[in-house]
């Protein structure tokens, strides 16, 4: 019979196996074992944690662990257990079949010329950018405005739990955030946090105050950070909100000679702002606390300290 190389042994196991086969470089390696003289294909005896995490006691402590904490994470129980992610993996998903859920609010259904119209803006960005590589990167601006509440529920991820697979979906309770809240608007850039910009005596964006109270600030601190760059360098990206679409700001564009970046329409997750900033900064000011601290709290940490 005529031995097969690696790569040959490799196609074979694939031909049979198909996903669950094994990657060309484990069976180079065992190749490797096999020619040093090894015998067999069982893990050898090791210091430190048993070769095999994955035994009928760890998996009864993992189920324990999970019916009396159903939010806990999986590096706590890899923690509490000192096993492996892999192990652990195996113990969650192959033997006792739990996943982990969360209710999640979808605010708009899309069209499909919606969603093709998603892809191609992300398209146009990553050519536009070159994959993030571009200097235009530094002349762009972007930005939003999110509510700061003094008492803000859990997080999706905070609040989904573990379930096996007879268990019912779990229901949660809607508890209304605090009245007592601070609209902001942030803006960030390449380089970091840019500016935020409190509404101090009103609660809803117009196109007044986005025009002569909050771009201007934005402007100067950008000016700040980009001495050298002119005005109309400048690239400016914001959702399609009414006060972003006006005729007021649009003319603010024109007259001083900033481009406006497009964005879908109905894609917040598109934002950097939303997706990214927004999260991690909420999620460092939960907690029942005055408002005003919440502000300073969000002003002081910003974008470059998530």
């Amino acid at each position: 019979m005529r031995k097969l190389s690696p790569k040959e042994s490799h196609i074979q196991l694939q031909d049979t196996f198909g996903e669950k086969s094994p990657s060309l470089a484990t069976v180079y390696n065992w190749y490797g074992e096999f020619n040093r003289g090894r015998k067999t294909l069982s893990d050898e005896m090791r210091s430190g944690r048993p070769a095999d995490a994955v035994n009928p006691e760890n998996i009864q402590k993992v189920k324990k662990i999970i019916k009396n904490e159903r939010r806990i994470i999986i590096d706590e129980i890899m923690s509490y257990l000192d096993i492996s992610r892999g192990s652990l993996h195996a113990i969650l998903h192959e033997h006792l079949l739990v996943r982990k859920v969360a209710a999640r609010w979808i605010p708009h259904k899309l069209s499909e010329e919606q969603m093709t119209t998603r892809v191609d803006w992300c398209k146009f960005m990553i050519r536009k950018f070159d994959h993030g590589r571009s200097k235009l990167l530094n002349t762009l601006i972007t930005g939003d405005e999110t509510w700061i509440y003094q008492y803000d529920p859990e997080t999706k991820q905070q609040s989904s739990v573990w379930l096996f697979p007879d268990d019912d979906l779990p229901q949660k309770l809607r508890r209304a955030r605090s009245g007592n809240k601070q609209m902001v608007a942030s803006f960030l850039s390449k380089k970091g946090h840019v500016a935020t910009i409190p509404l101090i005596e009103q609660k809803t964006v117009t196109a007044s105050w986005y025009v002569n109270i909050c771009m201007p600030q934005v402007i100067e601190k950008w000016s700040i950070l980009h001495p050298k760059a002119y005005l109309t360098s400048l690239q400016w990206h914001h959702d399609n909100a009414s006060a972003h679409k006006a005729a007021l700001t649009m003319d603010f564009f024109a007259e001083n000679g900033i481009k406006l970046i497009p964005h879908p329409a109905y894609s917040p997750d598109l934002a950097p702002c939303v997706f990214f900033l927004f999260p991690k900064l909420k999620k460092k000011i939960k907690g029942f606390i005055s408002i005003v601290q919440k502000r300073q709290d969000w002003l002081i940490m910003g974008p470059s300290k998530t």
